[in-house]
C-alpha cells in the first residue's frame, strides 16, 4: 500500500508508542485525547483495507486503544485535523528547543551584556530558517573554510547580498565562549580594515556568526599558494601592511576600550575585491581596562607567531601583537611560511630564519622574487628594520602599532610622491611652450623634486637611525 502523507503521519505519531504503558503523545495533550486520537486513527487504518497483521506489527499501540473501546466509526471524520493537529505540536516543540538552544548558547548572557551598562551595542539576531535557505541547508558545497573553532559556509540572502556564516564545531565551554566573545568584541569595533559582524543566531544546536563575505581568501593564500587571483605586488604587499597596522593600532588604541587581538597570522587577513586586508577571528581576543598593562592566561596562540615573552610569562600585551604582525611582514618580504622543515634546524621558525640572515647580511638572498624585482631597495631596507624590530625578544624595544603604521605610511607616502613629481615632470616636459616660461617651469619643477629628494634622504637616514 502506498504511503499516503496522512499515513506518514500516523506512522510518525505512533513511534512513540510501541508498549501498551507508554503513551507519552509530545505536545501536552491529555491522556483521554491522545487515546482517543490513536484509536480513531487505528479504526481508519482497518477501513482502508491494510492487512490487519501489518498493523499489529507496526502500530501496536493503537490496535489496543481501538479495542479499548475510545474509538468511534466517525473517526474518518476527524482524520483530517490529525495532520494540522501534528504541525502545531511539532511547532510548540521547536520553539521549545529553540529556547533551550538559546539559554544553552549564551543567549541570556548576551542579553545581559548588550546593555548600555556594558558598553555593547546590540547584535543582530538572525533566526535559523532564513539561515538555512540562505545556504541550502547549510550544503556541503557552500563551505569556504574550515578551522579549529568552526566551518564557514557562503551564504546569501533574498534579495542577493552575500554573507559569510560560521557555524561552531563542538559546543563545549571553551567554544561558546571563543563565540560570545567574538560577538562582545565585534560588535563595539567598527573599522574597515575589520571584518564586520553581521549578527548572530543562537536557536540552533550549536551557535552561528553571520559575517560581511570577503571574497578573495586569506592573505596565507596569497602568500604561500599557487592562486589564479592577481599576484601581490610590493605595492599591494606594502598596502595591506598598512592596513593591518592601520587595524591593530586602531584596535590597542582608539577603540572604546583597548583590545589585544592575540592570534594575528596571516590566515586571519582576509582580502577583500579591492584588495583590502581585513583582520578577522577575534575568538581568543581581550578587552582591557584602560590603565591595563597586560593579561594573564595560559598561553594560546598559533606556534610560529607566539610571542616569546608572553610564551615565557603567559602575560599577553600590545607589544605581543605586535610581534605576530612583525611574523606577517616577514612573510609579505620573504614568501617564506612561519614555520618550515625545509630550512635548517635553527631556521626553522621564520622570525629565527629571517633575524639570522640580516645579521649575516643576506636579506636579499631570502626576499621573495616579486619584492627583489619591483621593491625599491632602500624600502625593502627599512621595511626589514622596521619588521626586526618588531620581533625584537624584549618587548618593551618593540614599537608600538601606531609607530609602526606610521612608519609604513611614510614609504608609501615617499613613493606616491615621487611618482607625483615624475608625471608632474613628464607632462612639463612633453609640452611645447615658450622657452622662458618652459626655463621658470622646469626650475620650480626640479626645485620641487630636489626638495622632496632632500626630505627622503633626511627621511631614510632617521630610519636607519633607529
Amino acid at each position: 500500500m502506498p504511503l499516503t502523507p496522512t499515513l506518514v503521519t500516523i506512522q510518525l505519531l505512533s513511534k512513540r508508542c510501541y508498549r501498551e504503558d507508554d503513551i507519552n503523545f509530545p505536545g501536552g495533550l491529555s491522556i483521554a485525547l491522545e487515546r482517543s486520537l490513536y484509536a480513531l486513527l487505528y479504526r481508519w487504518l482497518l477501513s482502508t483495507n491494510v492487512c490487519p497483521r501489518m498493523l499489529s506489527y507496526m502500530f501496536p499501540s493503537l490496535r489496543v486503544l481501538s479495542q479499548s473501546g475510545f474509538g468511534t466509526s466517525l473517526g474518518v471524520l476527524f482524520l483530517p485535523a490529525t495532520w494540522v493537529l501534528y504541525k502545531l505540536i511539532k511547532k510548540k516543540n521547536k520553539i521549545k528547543l529553540k529556547k533551550k538552544f538559546f539559554k544553552k548558547n549564551c543567549g541570556l548572557l548576551l542579553q545581559q551584556l548588550s546593555s548600555t551598562k556594558n558598553n555593547v551595542q546590540n547584535t543582530k539576531l538572525f533566526n535559523s530558517k532564513e539561515l538555512e535557505k540562505a545556504t541550502d541547508h547549510f550544503s556541503k558545497d557552500r563551505i569556504i573554510g574550515k578551522g579549529g573553532q568552526g566551518t564557514v559556509y557562503k551564504g546569501m540572502w533574498s534579495d542577493g547580498q552575500i554573507i559569510a556564516i560560521k557555524k561552531c564545531n563542538i559546543v563545549d565551554k571553551a567554544n561558546l565562549q571563543h563565540f560570545i566573545n567574538e560577538i562582545v568584541i565585534l560588535s563595539q569595533i567598527n573599522h574597515r580594515n575589520v571584518v564586520k559582524l553581521l549578527g548572530c543566531c543562537l536557536e540552533t544546536e550549536v551557535p552561528l556568526l553571520i559575517y560581511e563575505f570577503i571574497p578573495n581568501g586569506t592573505l596565507f593564500q596569497y602568500i604561500h599558494e599557487e592562486n589564479e587571483g592577481v599576484p601581490l605586488t610590493w605595492a599591494m604587499r606594502l598596502k595591506i601592511a598598512i592596513e593591518i597596522a592601520g587595524a591593530l593600532s586602531y584596535l590597542h588604541s582608539a577603540a572604546s576600550l583597548p583590545i589585544y587581538h592575540r592570534d594575528i597570522k596571516s590566515t586571519n587577513i582576509l582580502l577583500d575585491e579591492k584588495y583590502r586586508a581585513k583582520v578577522a577571528d577575534f575568538g581568543t581576543s581581550k578587552m582591557v581596562k584602560i590603565d591595563q598593562t597586560h593579561v594573564t592566561t595560559l598561553v594560546q596562540g598559533t606556534f610560529g607567531y607566539l610571542d616569546p615573552e608572553y610564551f615565557q610569562t603567559g602575560q599577553f600585551t600590545e607589544k605581543s601583537d605586535v610581534y605576530s604582525f612583525g611574523v606577517v611582514l616577514v612573510e609579505l618580504l620573504t614568501g617564506e611560511t612561519p614555520v618550515s622543515s625545509t630550512r635548517s634546524e635553527e631556521g626553522r621558525s621564520l622570525s629565527t630564519y629571517f633575524i639570522l640572515s640580516m645579521k649575516e647580511n643576506h636579506l636579499f638572498d631570502i626576499l621573495d622574487d616579486c619584492v627583489r624585482k619591483e621593491g625599491d631597495k632602500e624600502d625593502i631596507i627599512i621595511v626589514a628594520n622596521l619588521a626586526k624590530k618588531c620581533l625584537h625578544l624584549n618587548g618593551k624595544e618593540r614599537p608600538t602599532m601606531g609607530e609602526v603604521a606610521m612608519e609604513l605610511q611614510g614609504i608609501q607616502k615617499k613613493d606616491t610622491n615621487g611618482q607625483e613629481n615624475y608625471e608632474e615632470l613628464h607632462n612639463v616636459r612633453s609640452k611645447e611652450i615658450d622657452p622662458s616660461y618652459a626655463c621658470s617651469t622646469s626650475t620650480q619643477s626640479y626645485s620641487e623634486i630636489a626638495s622632496s629628494s632632500s626630505s627622503i634622504v633626511l627621511a631614510s637616514s632617521s630610519f636607519k637611525s633607529l
